[in-house]
This record gives structure tokens, C-alpha cells and sequence, in this order.
């Protein structure tokens, strides 16, 4: 059984309901500064807003990988998270985008009001669901694929990720060339975005429970026999006793050089995620960089996504194009190549000031994304053996999480004093991050014997 290879519907089976949770994920991504500017943040504290995600997600993936190592029961092994993750995510994309809605007195708290606050913490649950959904669908391909198939089944779950992004970047576009308004009164979310999570919430739980019930985990003597160890530690996790202290000290080399990687990489798209609105709004809209209930701030937000959506479908066409550059240059050369593309694409958006023109510059930057996704957790899972998988997948994720935490902290200070208060000039910061990443990737070491 080890050997076995999985056909392709399997393959595609483990990870279709990824589909449904990036595309919540894209709606989040696309949206977020958009929804706390129109309830009232200002742009130099937007980035704190964004601070929450890879906190929740970096609390969250390890303890679910950490806890999911030791699950086996008639449900499955990851397969219970997946479902309650998703469940509860549906219920967040409803209440979310309706912050502006209810009731709530005017007294504001640490410079935020009501409704920033009911936002925050819907915010809060919502990404805390998501990670609680996503991380089984790495972890079950690495259970239950082998090292042969394991690129494959990642870049079915990579292409799945940007057809997901790609849908969820277009909905509010979607909807208001529907006839659905686009804007809204003060401090109220306009119905094209509450539409867009609504939708998001629906395709989310269908496309999860397909998986969950297409897909029959690995039981304890089966994930012995295809990973070759001993069923007591399939069944309880290899070396059980050890803390995450532990497992981070005896990490193969790739997981830390991998990071060091991620590290560079997560702080530039958190900048992309965080400021394209603004930026997109004043360089190509006119906006006066004032009030984000006008017209120019909310159609900016809807090209948004339409790059983003743009930047989704440049990632699959690179990601075609990336064995190539792997036969050409190797996967180090591949990827630091990917990430130079990127930079370039970030800060030529500083100078574009035609919203049509920008499709380049987001394209460029999809193929540092289509590296990003498809690299990293082939690298680290073919360096991971035992039964400890799931536990560091879920660390490995804290070198995405940590970069966008450092980078929301240094968000504000970065605009203000680097930037000069223009939007724009933190896509610029983003892409010289991403030419520090393409340096760092020379670092990697792939094998321990390197």
C-alpha cells in the first residue's frame, strides 16, 4: 500500500472543498479593509484590523494539527474538523457583512466604535473557522498521498485554491452589475459585499461536505502500512510526548529555511490584501483619500477584486509554466525567479494609474503567489517523516501567520513615515519584501545532506 498511487479523482476528491473555503477566504482577503473603512477606520490604522487572521490562524493550526494527529474514529481523522470548521464559518459570512446593520450605542472604545468592534470579533470567528477548515485538506494529502504524487495532489489544490479566489474576488463586481447597490448609507456595508458572503457561505458548506463524504480516511493499521512505522504510533502520534518546543528543535532544516522564505513573502501579500483598496482607489478612481462611503472608494473596492481575480488566473497560467522553469533553473531557481516576477508586478503598481493596466501588474504578481502555493509544502512535507505530520504542518503555518502579524504592527508606521500617507507607496515596500524573499530562497536546503 505505500507505493499505491491514488487516481485522479481521488486526488481531486481531497481537496474540492478547499475550493469553497478560499473562496471565503478571497471574499475576507478582498474585502476587509473595505468593510472597516466604510464602518470608520482610519488608513493608517487599517492594518491592526488585519492583525487578527494570522493570530487566530497561527493559535489555531497547530492545535488542530497538534489534536487531529490523535483523532481516529468512525468520522475520520481530519474530516471532523473540516465539517465543524466549515459550519461555523458559514455562520460568521452571515453576520459579518451585516456589522453596520444592527443597533449599537454610539460610545466608542480605544478609538473604535460599536460596530467596528461586532466587526473585529465576527472577524475574529471567521478566520479562526476558516483555518479550523483549511488545515485538514493540506494535512489528508499528506497522510494519505505519497511523495510521488504529493506535487500533483498540491497543484490540484493550488489550482482549486485560485478557481476559489477567482470567484470570490468577482462576486461583489457580480452582484452590483446585477443590480444590486454598490453603496450604502454611513457606516452601513453596501449589498453588493453582504450578497458576495452570502453566496461565499453557501458554496462553502456544499463544497465541504462533498468532500467529507467522497472521501474515506486512512484508518491506524492503513496509515502504519503506507507510512511505514509502527500502527501504536499511527495511532497515537510518533513520539507523543514531545511539546511543540521539541518538534521545532528537531524540525529538518527546510522547515526553517522554507520560513525564513514565507517570512518575506506573507509581509508583502499582507500589505497587497491591506492597502490595494486605498491605493487603487486614489492612483485610478480619483479618490481624495477622505471618506470611504463615496462612489470612487466602493468602485475601487470592486476593481479590487477584479485584480485580485486577475492576480488568481496569472498564478494557474504560471503555475503551468513552473516545471518548466524547475527543468530550466531547479526549484530554488524556479521559485526565486516566481518572486522577482512578483516584485516587479508590486511596484509598478505605484506608477499605473489606468485601472486597466493594473490587470499586468497583478498578473505579475500572481506568479510570485503560484510559487508560494505550490513550493513550500511540497519542500516541507517530503523533509517531515512519522507520525507528528498534521502537528508540523500546523507550526509550519506560524511562518505565515508571524510575517503578517509583524507586517499589520508595521503597517501604520510604514505608511506614515516611508510612504509619505500614499497607499500606494506600500505596494512598493511589498515588493522590495518580495526581492528579500527571492535572496533568502538560496538558503534553502531541500535535503539534509545538501
Amino acid at each position: 500500500m505505500k507505493n499505491t498511487n491514488r487516481s485522479f479523482g481521488q486526488l481531486f476528491n481531497l481537496s474540492f472543498g478547499f475550493f469553497g473555503v478560499q473562496i471565503a477566504y478571497a471574499l475576507q482577503s478582498a474585502n476587509i479593509s473595505r468593510i472597516f473603512a466604510t464602518l470608520g477606520a482610519d488608513p493608517h490604522t487599517l492594518s491592526f484590523f488585519w492583525i487578527l487572521p494570522p493570530l487566530m490562524g497561527m493559535i489555531v493550526q497547530p492545535l488542530v494539527g497538534k489534536y487531529s494527529d490523535k483523532t481516529w474514529n468512525r468520522l475520520g481523522r481530519r474530516k471532523p474538523y473540516l465539517l465543524v470548521g466549515a459550519l461555523i464559518a458559514v455562520a460568521v459570512m452571515l453576520l459579518l457583512p451585516n456589522a453596520g446593520n444592527f443597533t449599537f450605542a454610539q460610545s466608542a472604545f480605544l478609538g473604535l466604535n460599536a460596530a467596528m468592534w461586532f466587526g473585529l470579533f465576527s472577524l475574529m470567528f471567521l478566520d479562526t473557522s476558516i483555518n479550523i477548515a483549511m488545515q485538514p485538506f493540506k494535512m489528508m494529502v499528506g497522510d494519505m498521498v505519497n511523495e510521488e504524487q504529493k506535487g500533483t495532489a498540491y497543484a490540484i489544490q493550488s489550482a482549486l485554491c485560485n478557481a476559489g479566489s477567482v470567484v470570490g474576488y468577482l462576486f461583489p463586481i457580480f452582484f452590483t452589475w446585477i443590480g444590486i447597490a454598490n453603496t450604502a448609507p454611513e457606516g452601513v456595508i453596501p449589498d453588493s459585499v453582504k450578497w458576495s458572503f452570502y453566496a461565499g457561505a453557501a458554496i462553502l458548506i456544499l463544497c465541504s461536505l462533498y468532500t467529507f463524504c467522497t472521501v474515506k480516511e486512512l484508518n491506524p493499521e492503513e496509515y502504519a502500512e503506507f507510512h511505514g512505522i509502527s500502527q501504536e504510533s499511527s495511532a497515537q502520534s510518533q513520539e507523543p510526548d514531545k511539546g511543540f518546543i521539541e518538534l521545532l528543535r528537531d524540525a529538518p532544516s527546510a522547515f526553517w529555511t522554507v520560513g525564513l522564505v514565507q517570512f518575506f513573502c506573507w509581509s508583502a501579500f499582507m500589505y497587497m490584501w491591506t492597502y490595494s483598496n486605498g491605493a487603487i482607489a486614489a492612483n485610478c478612481f480619483g479618490w481624495d483619500g477622505l471618506d470611504a462611503k463615496d462612489v470612487a472608494f466602493q468602485d475601487a473596492g470592486n476593481w479590487v477584486g477584479v485584480v485580485f481575480c486577475v492576480q488568481a488566473v496569472g498564478s494557474l497560467l504560471w503555475a503551468a509554466f513552473l516545471p518548466k522553469l524547475e527543468q530550466w533553473f531547479g526549484n530554488k531557481g524556479a521559485y526565486a525567479v516566481s518572486l522577482v516576477v512578483g516584485a516587479i508586478g508590486f511596484v509598478s503598481v505605484f506608477f499605473v494609474n489606468d485601472q486597466y493596466v493594473l490587470w499586468i501588474s497583478y498578473a505579475l504578481i500572481g506568479a510570485a503567489w503560484a510559487a508560494m502555493l505550490a513550493l513550500p509544502f511540497t519542500i516541507v512535507t517530503n523533509a517531515i517523516k512519522g507520525g507528528n505530520m498534521g502537528y508540523y504542518l500546523g507550526l509550519f503555518n506560524c511562518t505565515i501567520c508571524v510575517p503578517q502579524i509583524v507586517a499589520a504592527l508595521c503597517g501604520g508606521l510604514l505608511l506614515k513615515f516611508v510612504c509619505g500617507h500614499e497607499q500606494a507607496g506600500m505596494l512598493v515596500v511589498a515588493g522590495v519584501l518580495l526581492l528579500l524573499g527571492a535572496a533568502s530562497v538560496f538558503l534553502i536546503r531541500e535535503h539534509e545532506d545538501d
